[in-house]
């Protein structure tokens, strides 16, 4: 599913409008992204949750080359299940 597929799931069982819908989805995801820049932590029961997790700089390789890069310190979104959805979706 996709973002304009989850707008008409939204339009249909609100009974609104695509636009409605549309800010709706809109309004929710970037909740979501805003709080996840913050390094705030998202649960949603049932479903699961989403928390920042850092990861700290390292010395890689470049695999073409063979030499050896820093790679910077980055914050990265992580998902995990949620005991609800993992049961549905396992059933």
């Amino acid at each position: 599913m996709n973002k304009a597929e989850l707008v008409l799931k939204v339009a249909a069982k609100a009974n609104v409008t695509q636009k409605v819908a549309k800010v709706i989805v809109d309004t929710i995801f970037d909740g979501m992204k805003d709080s996840l820049v913050k390094g705030e932590r998202i649960e949603i029961r049932g479903f699961g949750s989403f928390v920042v997790k850092n990861y700290q700089g390292y010395t890689g390789r470049n695999p073409k080359t063979g030499r050896l890069v820093k790679v910077r310190a980055k914050r990265l979104p992580f998902f995990k299940v949620g005991k609800g959805l993992r049961e549905r979706v396992n059933s």
